[in-house]
C-alpha cells in the first residue's frame, strides 16, 4: 500500500513590544503568542464495498405485489448467503416498500412495490461474483470506502505526520524571531475522510441471458484521510 504524503502549515504571528502598546493592549493581553496550522494527508486505496440490489414490481392487486416482491428478495437471498463470509461479503435486506398508485381521477388503480438487498465486505470479487448470479434483483448502485480499521491505522499516521510538520513550524518561526523555543497554549486536531466518486466500468448491453453468472464490472478509488493540527504557540 502507498501513501502520499502532503502539508501545509501557516502561521500568524503577533508580538508586541512598547509600554504604550501594552497599556492600550490591557495586562492580560498575550505576547509572543503565534498562531498555527499544519496538515497532512495519506491516500489510501478504498477496502470496503457496498452494493445494493433491488426490484419493482406493480399490479392491480397489493397482496399480489407483496408476494412477488417477496419471493424475489427470497431467492436473492439464498444466493447471497451461499457466498457469505463474515467481513468478506456480508448480507441483509434493506428498503421494502408497497405503496398505491393513483388514477387521473384521484382513485387507487393498482399497487407499486420496491425491495432491497444489500451486499457488503471486503471481497470485491467475490460480491461482484455473487451479485452477477442473482437472477431476481438488479444492481440499484455501488458505493466504496474505507473500513473501520483502515481508516483508524491511516488516520494515527497522517496524525503523527501532522504533529510533526506543526513542531516543525514551532521551532522554525521561533529560531526566525531570535527566541530559544516555545511551549503550547492550546492545539485541536480534526480529521477528514475525502472520499473520491465511484467510476463503474463501461461495458456494452447485452442480454440477461448473456449477462448471466457474469461478475458486475466495478472497480475502487481511493480516499484521502487529512489531519489537521490548528493552535496557538508561546515563544520563550
Amino acid at each position: 500500500m502507498k501513501y502520499a504524503f502532503k502539508w501545509m502549515a501557516g502561521y500568524a504571528f503577533f508580538y508586541a513590544t512598547g509600554a504604550c502598546f501594552a497599556q492600550q493592549l490591557g495586562a492580560q493581553s498575550p505576547h509572543s503568542v503565534v498562531q498555527l496550522s499544519a496538515n497532512a494527508s495519506v491516500d489510501v486505496a478504498q477496502d470496503l464495498m457496498v452494493l445494493n440490489m433491488s426490484t419493482t414490481r406493480d399490479g392491480a392487486d397489493a397482496s399480489a405485489v407483496q408476494t412477488q416482491l417477496k419471493a424475489a428478495l427470497e431467492a436473492a437471498l439464498g444466493e447471497a448467503k451461499k457466498a457469505a463470509i463474515p467481513g468478506r461479503l456480508d448480507v441483509k435486506t434493506g428498503q421494502f416498500s408497497l405503496s398505491p398508485r393513483y388514477g387521473r381521477e384521484g382513485k387507487i388503480n393498482g399497487w407499486q412495490g420496491t425491495v432491497e438487498m444489500v451486499m457488503e465486505g471486503r471481497d470485491f470479487e467475490k460480491i461482484s461474483t455473487t451479485a452477477g448470479k442473482i437472477q431476481t434483483l438488479t444492481v440499484a448502485g455501488v458505493s466504496f470506502s474505507l473500513s473501520r480499521e483502515l481508516r483508524a491505522r491511516v488516520q494515527t499516521e497522517a496524525q503523527a505526520q501532522a504533529i510533526s510538520n506543526y513542531k516543525t513550524q514551532a521551532e522554525a518561526i521561533a529560531k526566525g524571531f531570535g527566541f530559544a523555543g516555545y511551549t503550547l497554549r492550546e492545539v485541536s486536531v480534526t480529521a477528514n475522510d475525502l472520499g473520491q466518486p465511484f467510476r463503474p466500468r463501461l461495458m456494452a448491453m447485452e442480454s440477461r441471458a448473456a449477462m448471466a453468472d457474469a461478475p458486475v464490472p466495478v472497480e475502487a478509488g481511493k480516499s484521502t484521510v487529512q489531519v489537521t493540527v490548528s493552535g496557538s504557540v508561546q515563544l520563550k
